[in-house]
C-alpha cells in the first residue's frame, strides 16, 4: 500500500495527529501547571500559504529525473522537528529552504550529485527521514559561501539487500524507515531490535549517522553495536569497510563515520548485526517513595550483570504527566526479552534489587509489561511527539535535553542541572515552569538521564525564550561533567557545548579528516565543525 506522504509541518504523516482524547489530557494538565485557563492560539499557514525564495540553481538534465524543487518538497526538507524549527515553521518561515531536494535510488546516483554539487560550489544536507531535534538537517547555512543547496534524501534507498542468517547479520540501504526493515527482515525470523521513538519516521543511515539510542535500556544502547561494516560515499571517492565481528587493527573506520552527522560522507549501506525476534518477555512497573531511591535501585539492577532490555525511571511528575502514576511515586518501567530462553529468573533477581531500595512491583494479571503503568508510559511515549505541533501554537514551550553522568555524581548533578533550568525559565517567561526527569539507558557506571521542561512562553518571543532556557540548561550540564547529548545528536543547535566538551586536538583532528574527504567543505556545513 502506499503510505500517506510526511507532514511538511508536524511529526508523521498527513492526516496523523493527537485524538481528541490526547489533547484533552495534555491541555488538562497544562492549564494545571501553568496556571492558566485559556491559551493564545496562533494559526499555522497551509503548505499552499508559504513563499519560499527563488530556487537559486537546478539540476542538470542528467539528474532532473530525481531532483525536485517543487513546494513540497522543498518545504518538507527545511526544517527537522527540533522546538524553534517548530515555532518557525508555525510563522511560515521557511527562507533555508533547499533550492533543490535529490532522491537518488543507488549509488551511482548519491556519487553523481555529490560531482554536480562539487561543480557549481552547492552545499549537499544528507537527509533520512528529518525527524533531528537539535537543527541537523536544517539548510542553515553561510548563503555567500555557497551558490545553492541540495538536500540528499535517501529514502528511495530502502532495501534489505542479503541476509546472512548463520553470522545472524544483512546487507541493508541506509535509507530503510524502521517498520520497512523489520518486515523484510521478519520473513527470516531475525530482527534489527533497534527502536528508537523516531523508528517510524527515521532511517538506518540517520541512525549511524547520528549514533541514535534505541529501545535497549542496557547493554545494546546505541546503533554502534549493530554495525558491522559501512558504505560511505565521499566527495573524494567511495569507501567500504571490512565486514568482520570485530579487529583489533587500528583505530576503528566504522567508528569514524558513527556519529558524523554527514559531514564526512553519505551513509549508503551498512552490514548490520541482528538477533532472533524475541519470543519471551516478562515484565512490569515499580513504584517507589522517591526518585532517588529508584535511581539507586537502577544502579543495582544495572551493576548486577542482568541486561534487561528495559530499565526506565521516571519521577514523580513525569509519571503523572504521561499518565503513567498519580505523581506521588516515581516509577520504573522494567523489562526483558531473548529469543532463546525464559527470562522469568532475571525478572525476579531484578525485583528483589528494586524491593532492596523499597521499590513496590506493580500488581495485575496479563500481560504486565504492556498494561498498567508500563503500557501507559509505552504509550505515551510513542504518541508523544505529534503534541508539539498542536503545543506551540499555544505559545506553550515544551522541549527535552538529555545527558549522561556517573552514578558518584548523579544526584547533585540532577539537583543542580534541575535548579538552574527552573531559575532560567522564571526569568525567560517571568513564571514557574517544570522540569521532569527520567532515565533512558542504564549502564553500569552511570544513567542517562533525560529532562523535560514546560513553560508558557510568548508569541513572538518564544525562540528568544526558548534559547534562554536552553542556554541555562546546557551551561548547567557541561558546568556539571555531564555530555551535551547521550542520542540526540549535536545538529547546529549544539555546536557552542559540543565545542567546550571535546578536546581541542580531538577537534583539530576531525578538521584534518574533514579536509581529506570533503575539501570544498560542502558537507552538511555548521554540524560538528565549521567549514
Amino acid at each position: 500500500m502506499t503510505q500517506a506522504r510526511l507532514k511538511h509541518f508536524g511529526w508523521g504523516r498527513e492526516g496523523e495527529t493527537m485524538t481528541a482524547e490526547e489533547e484533552r489530557f495534555a491541555l488538562d494538565k497544562y492549564r494545571h501547571r501553568l496556571g492558566v485557563d485559556d491559551f493564545d492560539e496562533k494559526r499555522v499557514p497551509g503548505l499552499h500559504e508559504l513563499q519560499l525564495p527563488a530556487p537559486r540553481i537546478a539540476p542538470p538534465r542528467s539528474l532532473a529525473a530525481f531532483c525536485s524543487s517543487e513546494l513540497y518538497d522543498r518545504a518538507l526538507h527545511t526544517y527537522g522537528k527540533s522546538f524553534p524549527e517548530t515555532v518557525r515553521g508555525m510563522l511560515g518561515d521557511y527562507a533555508n529552504a533547499p533550492d533543490v531536494v535529490a532522491y537518488p535510488c543507488n549509488e551511482a546516483e548519491v556519487a553523481a550529485v555529490l560531482d554536480w554539487a562539487g561543480g557549481v560550489g552547492a552545499a549537499v544536507i544528507p537527509f533520512g527521514g528529518g525527524s533531528s531535534v537539535v537543527g541537523g538537517v536544517e539548510p542553515r547555512l553561510d548563503r555567500a559561501r555557497y551558490r545553492g543547496t541540495v538536500t540528499l534524501d535517501t529514502s528511495r534507498m530502502g532495501r534489505v539487500i542479503e541476509v546472512d542468517r548463520a553470522s545472524r547479520a544483512a546487507r541493508i540501504e541506509a535509507g530503510a524507515f524502521g517498520p520497512a526493515l523489520e518486515n523484510q527482515l521478519k520473513p527470516h525470523g531475525l530482527t534489527l531490535r533497534h527502536f528508537p521513538q523516531s523508528f517510524e519516521y527515521s532511517t538506518l543511515g540517520g541512525w549511524i549517522a547520528t549514533r541514535s539510542g534505541g529501545h535497549f535500556a542496557t547493554l545494546y544502547t546505541h546503533i554502534d553495536d549493530f554495525v558491522e561494516s559501512i558504505v560511505v560515499l565521499t566527495p573524494k571517492g567511495r569507501l567500504e569497510t571490512r565486514r568482520l565481528p570485530g579487529s583489533g587493527a587500528g583505530p576503528s573506520p566504522d567508528r569514524m563515520f558513527m556519529g558524523s552527522e554527514g559531514i564526512f560522507g553519505v551513509i549508503t549501506e551498512a552490514w548490520m548485526r541482528l538477533q532472533d525476534r524475541p519470543r519471551f518477555r516478562a515484565g512490569g512497573a515499580v513504584r517507589f517513595a522517591d526518585f532517588f531511591a529508584a535511581a539507586r535501585a537502577v544502579r543495582a539492577v544495572g551493576q548486577a550483570g542482568l541486561f534487561p532490555a528495559n530499565c526506565r525511571v521516571l519521577d514523580p511528575e513525569e509519571a503523572l504527566n504521561t499518565g503513567a502514576g498519580d505523581g506521588r511515586s516515581a516509577i520504573m518501567v522494567l523489562a526483558f526479552e531473548s529469543g532463546d530462553h525464559p527470562v522469568e529468573a532475571w525478572m525476579a533477581r531484578a525485583l528483589e534489587c528494586c524491593r532492596d531500595h523499597g521499590g513496590t512491583p506493580e500488581t495485575g494479571e496479563g500481560d504486565a509489561h504492556r498494561e498498567g503503568a508500563a503500557g501507559r508510559w509505552r504509550t505515551a511515549f510513542i504518541r508523544m511527539p505529534y503534541g508539539r505541533e498542536r503545543a506551540v501554537p499555544r505559545a506553550i514551550i515544551n522541549d527535552t535535553f538529555e545527558t549522561a553522568i556517573t552514578w558518584d555524581r548523579f544526584e547533585r548533578f540532577h539537583d543542580s542541572v534541575k535548579a538552574a533550568t527552573l531559575a532560567a525559565i522564571e526569568t525567560a517567561t517571568g513564571r514557574p515552569g517544570q522540569v521532569t526527569c527520567r532515565f533512558t539507558h542504564v549502564y553500569p557506571d552511570g544513567p542517562a538521564p533525560y529532562f523535560t521542561f514546560h513553560a508558557l512562553g510568548r508569541h513572538g518571543g518564544l525562540i528568544e525564550q526558548w534559547q534562554a532556557i536552553k542556554n541555562a540548561a546546557s551551561d548547567a550540564l557541561i558546568a556539571a561533567g555531564g555530555t551535551i547529548t547521550h542520542h540526540h545528536a549535536v545538529g547546529r543547535d549544539h555546536r557552542p557545548w559540543y565545542d567546550r566538551q571535546r578536546p581541542e586536538l580531538f577537534a583539530a583532528a576531525l578538521k584534518a579528516a574533514k579536509r581529506a574527504l570533503d575539501p570544498q567543505g560542502l558537507l552538511n556545513p555548521g554540524v560538528l565543525i565549521d567549514p
